[in-house]
Parts: C-alpha cells; structure tokens; sequence
C-alpha cells in the first residue's frame, strides 16, 4: 500500500505509517558503488524490500546506479516484471512447483545450487523455447544453500550441458559468506578461497563470461577485495549497517515508522498497565496509546525495553505490547490526542535509530524493518530526486 508524500489530501487516515525517503536509498546505492571500486551491483529487494516497498526499492536503487536486482523467489521477481521493471533479475530460493515456464518467458535469471535445480530450469526452458541465465552457487561454507565442493564439478558439467543444448546459458558463479558482519571471523578467509577454488573448477571446465559474485552488504562495505564482477548488498541499500560496530559507513536510514496517540490520559501512582500489570506506574502520570502492535511487526518483546519520542521527548514502551497498540508513560510531559509518535528514524530530531531499537531488544535492524505489516502503509518521498 502506497501514498505519494506530496499530496495528503488524497491520503487516508491512518493511525501509523512507515515514511520511506527513497533518496536516501539512492544515496546509499551511490555509496556502495563507491565501495564496490567499479563491480556491477545488484541491489537485494527481496521481502517487500526489506519492509520499505520492492517496486519503489527498486527504482530508487536503479536510480542511484545499481544495474541489476535480487530476489528471495520467484514470485517477487515476477512482481518485479509486473511493476514494469525490466533490468536483469536474479531468484535464487527455487523449490518444486515453481513459475518457472513464467520465469523463463520473463527473462528472470534464477539460482541453482544442486542438479534437480538445474534440470527443472532447463525443463521449463525447453517448454518455453527460451534459454534460461543460470548463477550457479557453490556453498563455500555457510552449509546453506549451493552445491558441495564434492557436488560442485557435476553441477558445472551437467550445466555445460544444458548449455550446450541451448536451455541454459551459465550467467553467474557465486556464494554467500556467512560471517562477514564479524571483521577478522577465520572463516572468511576460508570462504574467500572455497570461492576461488569453484570459480577455477568452473572456467577450467569450460564455464566463460560469467558474472562471479561473492559480497553481500558487510562485504562490501567492509572487504572490497573481494567484489569480483559484482557485489549484492542488502541491508546497506535501506541505509541500516551491516556492521554497526564500525559505524554507519555514510548510510543514510530510510524508513522512519510513525503513528498518532489514541489516548492520552492521568492516571494515579501505582496504576498496572496493560495485559500482565508488567508495568506499574511509580507516580501519578500521563499515559499514551500508540496503536501499533505485534500485528504490525512491534516485538511483544519490546515490552518495556525500547522507547519511543513523543512531545519532544524519548519515553519508553510501558507494559504488555498488544497486538494492535501499547501504552508509553510520558510522565508530566504535555501531549493530546492526535500528536506524533516516532518509534525509529534517522535520529535527526533525537528519535530512537532502528539500531538502537534493534539493540535494545537484542536482534538485527533486519528484523525490525522486515516485520512492519502490511497495515502500516508505506508514505514515500524522495521520489523526483
């Protein structure tokens, strides 16, 4: 659900929404571009865009250079098609009774890591009569997805191949590290020449002109040694670090998550608040009601841990997160009916930052921009930038 920021008045009332400044994805696309010393990139707009919106994503990233998109699935890559966006596309989670014969005639690059991958693609390219790009992954060492180093040299063969019988066309050799958000973890190193082993297994075997790729976010920020022909950042194009023990990088969050008081009432000393009593209020107080909830992606465990500005000050979750709303205890603070509550932003205005939420609930900025529901509608600016 979209609204363009420039026209309110043809907005609907909401009690909440996700404000998403697409040129600061723009700006963070340009910054790793910068960090990737001249590789292609391919901007990660998978799960809605990481909670941001995948088409308007996706144009922004494009816009501030990426030249190509990722995806989780398929279906978002067709989503992507549907959109109108026609930059190559590459899905790399593919299970039986997938859209492939769809994804063929659509010209999505899709992901194969073991030989029934391979052979369902090339079955669906033969349906189609189209010639499918296919990334081959190795597992390096995440034990996830991609083939074995054992597995690896079938996989190369079977895909040369099918190649040869002009089903497939081998695009892409790549892999996902698993650690490089842990500056010096020993197996990055590992990983680094498990790569470098497959993708010689590969071009001696006959595999040529294709785009190898190696980074996600922390790698590229973090290890540009290592961007090969391509990197593929994630988190970093929404402007969260991938690795906040060394700062910010220059990115620039994009998601701001607001919402409106319901409530605002006195309350005397000693009130319990919300399902639990796990808040009593140590004095007599003004309590808010922010209507958000765990149904829209606020952690039950945010309960009286993260905080939230409202008045002009920072005042934390007070008891019990309920599914549609939780209350704050803004003590003597002036606030009504209707004033602004910022939950994350940029931190321009002294608002918690996603990382501070994230820290103080002991999880990733990741799943805190990933889980905000579908309720909370998505208000872009940023658009003509």
């Amino acid at each position: 659900m979209s609204f363009p920021l420039a026209d309110p008045q043809v907005r609907p009332a909401t009690p909440a929404e996700a404000r998403v400044d697409l040129a600061a994805i723009q700006h963070n696309v340009a910054v790793l571009r910068e960090h990737a010393r001249g590789a292609e990139l391919m901007a990660t707009v998978k799960a809605d865009g990481y909670g941001h919106g995948m088409a308007e994503a996706a144009q922004a990233a494009l816009r501030g250079g990426a030249t190509r998109l990722g995806t989780a699935f398929v279906r978002e890559a067709l989503a992507l098609r549907a959109a109108g966006i026609d930059v190559p596309v590459l899905a790399w989670v593919i299970t039986p009774g997938e859209p492939l014969d769809e994804a063929a005639e659509q010209g999505i690059e899709l992901s194969a890591g073991a030989a029934w991958v391979l052979e369902e693609i090339a079955a669906a390219a033969a349906r189609t009569g189209r010639t499918v790009g296919v990334h081959l992954k190795a597992d390096t060492g995440m034990s996830r997805g991609g083939a074995t180093a054992a597995e690896w040299p079938d996989l190369v063969d079977l895909a040369l191949a099918r190649q040869a019988e002009g089903l497939i066309r081998v695009a892409g050799l790549w892999s996902h590290f698993a650690c490089a958000d842990e500056p010096g973890h020993p197996s990055i190193a590992a990983q680094q020449a498990a790569f470098a082993d497959a993708v010689q297994v590969a071009e001696k075997a006959g595999v040529r002109g294709a785009i190898r790729h190696l980074s996600n976010s922390a790698a590229t920020l973090s290890l540009p040694e290592v961007a090969y022909d391509m990197v593929r950042p994630g988190i970093a194009v929404y402007g969260l670090s991938p690795i906040p023990q060394l700062g910010d990088f220059g990115l620039r969050p994009a998601m701001t998550l607001t919402a409106r008081l319901a409530i605002a009432k006195r309350v005397p000393a000693g009130s319990g608040v919300s399902y639990g009593h796990l808040y009593v209020t140590p004095r007599e107080t003004t309590l808010g009601l922010v209507p958000l909830g765990y149904a829209d992606g606020i952690l039950r465990h945010a309960t009286n841990l993260a905080e939230v500005l409202v008045g002009g000050a920072r005042h934390r979750i007070a008891g019990r997160v309920c599914m549609d709303q939780f209350m704050v205890d803004v003590g003597d603070t002036e606030v009504q009916v209707g004033d602004e509550v910022v939950l994350f932003g940029p931190g321009d205005d002294g608002e918690p930052t996603c990382q501070e939420w994230a820290d103080s609930l002991g999880t990733i900025t990741y799943e805190i921009v990933t889980r905000i529901g579908a309720r909370v509608p998505r208000v872009y600016s940023g658009v003509n930038t």
